[in-house]
């Protein structure tokens, strides 16, 4: 009798393989979906609030603007919560910002939730939004600009170090820490320092609708507490995030609570850490040249 060979087969995958395999690929799609810049709950649609938080000194407003801009062009943002946690910083960026806010709201409601501190450059991007709320002990206001920089002529000195400068006009040094200041460089980075100020007071005044003369006698620098700030008219109302999350749902058309969507940080860990220490040693004033600053600052 001749051999019988058995032909092998293969097996066949059962369906809790495929099933496996299926759930793998829709959570590698989910997490590609999620990584796309936008923080959604789920994948349900509806009508949801943009939450947009501007966190620490202000020296550059890239992220934030692409931000909200991301958050203006979807259908699904119905109204966006502003949160400003911030100090302030340089005075292009927060004004950069503050226009940003701006047209934004032009299109859809920003309610901004002032937490811990929203001060000088901090409160100037607060008063492009519909609606400004504080917590009652929130640190708010500080309205005036602040230019300073190092001096060490005299440490120079002892060490026998000198600085040749070749300039085309008396004042394109003005600010170096390698000389005395004159009553020249004095004048001219008051006058710089009066403008920047006047702006300051010219919006909030605008924005606010408040009397010119009234936000000057505010504006002499000092801080406010929400309570205060309410009080004076340079916010509207009193609350907690949550609750700013609440009234954007309203003014955004809302029924009942609002589900919120956070932009996702796609910078790499590294770089954001980086960028922080970066930015943590300008706001103690390490810079090449005088920074002028929409800022609060604590000695």
């Amino acid at each position: 009798m001749g051999e019988v060979q058995l032909k092998r087969q293969r097996p066949t995958p059962n369906r809790w393989v495929w099933t496996l395999l299926a759930l793998i690929l829709a959570f590698f799609l989910l997490s590609q979906i999620r990584s796309c810049g936008r923080e959604d709950d789920g994948l349900a649609f509806g009508s949801r609030v943009g939450q947009v938080t501007v966190e620490g000194p202000i020296f550059t407003a890239d992220k934030w603007v692409a931000q909200l801009e991301d958050f203006r062009e979807r259908s699904d943002i119905k109204s966006i919560v502003l949160r400003i946690n911030s100090p302030g910083g340089g005075v292009a960026a927060s004004q950069e910002l503050f226009e940003t806010v701006k047209r934004v709201n032009a299109e859809k409601p920003v309610v901004v939730s002032m937490g811990s501190v929203a001060a000088s450059g901090g409160y100037y991007i607060a008063l492009g939004a519909r609606t400004i709320m504080a917590n009652r002990g929130t640190v708010t206001g500080s309205i005036g600009v602040i230019m300073e920089y190092p001096v060490v002529t005299e440490f120079m000195s002892k060490v026998g170090l000198e600085m040749e400068t070749v300039k085309s006009g008396p004042l394109k040094d003005a600010g170096s820490p390698t000389r005395e200041a004159t009553a020249a460089d004095r004048a001219y980075f008051q006058e710089v320092v009066q403008n920047l100020y006047d702006q300051f007071v010219a919006d909030v005044a605008a924005y606010r609708k408040l009397p010119e003369g009234e936000v000057r006698a505010l504006a002499d620098g000092r801080v406010y507490t929400g309570v205060q700030a309410q009080e004076a008219g340079l916010v509207d109302t009193l609350g907690t995030l949550t609750d700013a999350i609440a009234l954007a749902g309203q003014l955004g058309g809302i029924p009942g609570r609002p589900r919120v969507v956070k932009p996702v940080e796609r910078t790499p860990w590294i770089k954001h850490l980086l960028w922080g220490a970066i930015q943590q040693l300008a706001g103690e004033g390490v810079q090449e040249g005088p920074l002028f600053r929409w800022q609060w600052r604590v000695q």
